[in-house]
């Protein structure tokens, strides 16, 4: 039994990072036989075991379920990959270049291996986030190599991005707002419209389009959303001016249904390994067509700005030489739900304190191997092995990912354990009040310094009776009683 509702195909998938291993078990459960390639030895030993490489929730009980059934299999040979797979999807990395350009040598180098071993007709499915007409170039690196072999077999070539989150990568390839594919090529796309058939409702739409918009697609969705975080950071930053709270603006701004409410958190800048990466390579494009970009400007100069809030906060509290002061910082990760560190706040600002000569007692629930690989011997960083152990007698506590856990910690027992009394929360995630009630002084993104509760905005009032309502429709996806995995996205 599978979720699928065409006849199981033979999938190839190349590359076993987030965006590839997450598709090739969602592909996997959907009822076709997938074979996941990867160069990484240490890697591929792990996932035969069934263990994960990062942390995502979800993914590794998946992994193994598809494990066992046997139609997830994973493989070190380009070769053995493209004979079984009559769909190849290409799902390895894109670096971001000396000059802000997206790297594609991965890219190019699969595009060689496909078409050195191609035995037959195949299609070619762009899920890396690539630059506009990338998919062109890689539909002639391969017939290049063709040629070269004296090979004439027919080459499709289409672009899927993907549009999964850390954290919620199982849920969003599963339960997908759209799925996004641009070719000239027709039956390649009604192909990929009956892969994604299982997942597709009328609130679930399949958005067939030409290569070059499906490329663009998903650097105008990442660029959009960037977009609205820096403008909530600007507001931000006025509220506080002008002594407005940033928290209630939101509330007010996310109930307008022009808006809605998600990525309006204000904080201390954006990371990972979507956003900047990409807002980056869309400049880089701009620039060589010689357009001027100066929205996508701002919002680079506006996040570089964010990313140094905490830093010149901590320099205003306590001076500019931090040498003989020991610093708490609470989060690695660019956000929660993962061990992904790739361009995280939290590492520019323990780097920027160290630079300074502070002392640095951080702790992250998933983060902390990754940080110390990425940070290397950072002079005075260290790890706690806790929240409340990184408090012990630092003079000022910084919060940068708003884990959920770090929120339910009372205030009595950080200042129990502070030597200083600054919380500086880069997420609005701690309750100002309550610290200030425990003797700490709160300084958030936004928000003026707590003095005494602020009385929660009044809930939004019901619709009248026959008024229709903005709630979402209920989620058609496949459910699998089967499935563990399956029951958990139910709810």
């Amino acid at each position: 039994m599978n979720g699928s509702s065409s006849a199981p195909r033979h999938l190839a998938v190349f590359g076993a990072g987030y965006v590839g291993l997450v598709s090739a078990a969602c592909l996997a459960w959907l009822g076709h036989e997938v074979v996941c390639v990867d160069s990484q030895p240490r890697r591929l030993r792990q996932l035969r075991r069934g263990r994960l490489p990062f942390h995502e929730p979800l993914l590794g009980e998946l992994l193994q379920e598809q494990l066992r059934t046997g139609r997830l299999r994973f493989s070190s040979s380009a070769r053995a990959a493209v004979n079984h797979g009559d769909v190849l999807f290409i799902a390895v990395g894109t670096p971001t270049a000396a000059d802000g350009a997206a790297e594609l040598g991965q890219v190019m180098q699969v595009a060689d291996d496909i078409g050195r071993h191609m035995p037959g007709p195949r299609q070619v499915v762009m899920k890396s986030t690539v630059p506009v007409g990338t998919g062109e170039r890689v539909r002639q690196r391969i017939r290049e190599r063709l040629a070269q072999r004296g090979a004439c077999w027919a080459l499709a070539v289409a672009s899927n991005p993907e549009f999964l989150r850390e954290g919620l990568a199982v849920q969003d390839f599963l339960r997908p707002e759209r799925v996004v594919a641009g070719s000239d090529d027709a039956r390649l796309l009604e192909l990929l419209r009956e892969l994604h058939a299982p997942l597709l409702s009328a609130q679930r739409p399949f958005l067939a389009m030409d290569l070059r918009s499906a490329e663009l697609c998903k650097y105008a969705a990442n660029v959009m959303l960037a977009a609205r975080l820096s403008l909530m950071n600007e507001l931000a930053l006025l509220a506080e001016g002008l002594g407005a709270d940033i928290e209630q603006v939101r509330e007010g701004l996310g109930r307008d249904p022009r808006i809605g409410p998600l990525f309006l958190r204000a904080g201390c800048g954006f990371g990972g390994s979507c956003l900047p990466k990409d807002l980056r390579a869309l400049r880089h494009s701009a620039a060589i067509l010689g357009h001027a970009t100066p929205m996508l400007d701002a919002i680079a100069a506006s996040n570089e700005r964010m990313v140094g809030l905490l830093e010149a906060r901590v320099c205003e509290a306590l001076g500019e030489d931090l040498r003989g002061r020991c610093i708490a910082v609470w989060g690695l990760a660019f956000k929660p739900q993962t061990d992904d560190v790739r361009e995280s706040p939290a590492l520019a600002l323990v780097r920027a304190l160290s630079l300074r000569g502070a002392q640095v007692q951080a702790y992250d629930p998933m983060a902390g191997a990754a940080a110390l690989e990425a940070l290397g011997e950072l002079p005075g960083f260290q790890l706690a092995g806790s929240a409340l152990e990184a408090l012990q007698q630092a003079d000022a506590l910084l919060l940068v990912t708003d884990w959920p856990q770090f929120a339910a910690l009372p205030g009595e027992a950080l200042r129990a354990r502070l030597r200083g009394a600054l919380v500086l929360d880069g997420r609005n995630a701690l309750d100002g009040p309550q610290l200030a009630a425990a003797g700490l002084q709160y300084r958030g993104i936004g928000r003026a310094v707590a003095k005494a509760v602020v009385p929660p905005v009044e809930a939004w009032p019901q619709a009248p009776a026959g008024r229709p309502t903005q709630e979402a429709p209920a989620c058609a996806w496949p459910r699998r009683s089967d499935h563990a995995v399956s029951a958990r996205l139910a709810g």
